[in-house]
């Protein structure tokens, strides 16, 4: 396969998968890495019953599957343009979408797709291909969802990562940094540093002598888990903001004004062996802006 440290975008048609070639487009445009368009082709297991009727079918898919990769690298030249030259390649696949992306992953710099294509329920927030490669992907995955202006996904706004002080986040706030960077946006670091309702009426309140050593700690540990970053991206200008709160809340709310949340795949909270955390999983459903999921071992 032709994935090697290049974004790789997926197509199906939908509306949602054109939004992931615009955004896409513009990552590599930015980040100067060659941009690949795939689609999978996956015929049913019951066709087969009717060899006639399999082959009929691939054929049909094979040529919707072209004419898809061809409007995308039409879209893909088109958006970039303004931004800059990007190299272009297509591939379409054999095999079902979910396991076709994950196992580019492999060699892919960044994977990009839609919240949802195709054949999904309706009203499905995120969809199961979706899911399942935020999952599973041994890369970056951005997941582009949310607000759009004139139809597009946003392009002004800070950049939004969320930080915990555990040791899986660093990679989240390095490409945060990168990010934030390459695009000349404020970065905003977000430490929320309780998963339970703020509720003054059954415990301790900003007053409370134990709330204030907490907080002090946890803007402590925000500060180092950016300083380093910030001595090395030192045009980039960083707002750190420390909450007692719950981290999914805080996070959609910066997300209503941000082009971009990032976060890592588990959290402090994680359960060993989780490959999505609880913030990250939740964000992909309730984020106004498109999500970069880092895992935690890039």
């Amino acid at each position: 396969m032709s994935a090697t440290e290049a974004i790789v975008v997926a197509v199906d048609g939908s509306e949602a998968a054109s939004n992931a070639v615009v955004w896409a487009s513009r990552a590599a445009a930015v980040h100067q890495r060659r941009l690949h368009i795939v689609t999978a082709v996956h015929i049913p297991a019951f066709y087969y019953s009717e060899p006639y009727l399999a082959r009929s079918f691939q054929d049909e898919l094979r040529d919707t599957a072209r004419s898809r990769l061809d409007s995308a690298h039409v879209l893909a030249r088109q958006t970039a343009e303004d931004i800059g030259s990007i190299d272009i390649t297509t591939e379409q696949i054999d095999g079902r979408p979910a396991p076709t992306l994950i196992e580019l992953s492999k060699q892919a710099w960044m994977v990009v797709l839609g919240s949802h294509g195709h054949g999904e329920i309706a009203g499905l927030v995120v969809g199961s291909v979706t899911a399942a490669v935020a999952a599973h992907a041994e890369c970056r995955v951005t997941v582009v969802r949310g607000r759009t202006l004139d139809g597009l996904p946003p392009t002004e706004g800070p950049i939004v990562v969320g930080v915990d002080g555990s040791e899986s986040c660093k990679p989240a706030v390095a490409a945060a940094f990168e990010e934030a960077a390459i695009r000349g946006a404020t970065l905003v670091a977000v430490n929320v540093w309780s998963d339970v309702s703020v509720q003054p009426s059954l415990g301790a309140t900003p007053d409370d002598p134990q709330w204030s050593r907490i907080q002090t700690g946890e803007e402590v540990v925000l500060a180092e888990r950016v300083a380093g970053w910030k001595e090395r991206y030192p045009d980039v200008t960083v707002e750190r903001v420390v909450a007692r709160d719950r981290p999914v809340r805080v996070l959609s709310e910066y997300a209503e004004q941000a082009q971009l949340i990032v976060v890592g795949t588990r959290g402090r909270g994680g359960f060993r062996g989780m490959l999505l955390g609880s913030t990250s999983r939740a964000m992909l459903h309730t984020a106004d802006c498109p999500v970069l999921i880092v895992p935690s071992g890039t």
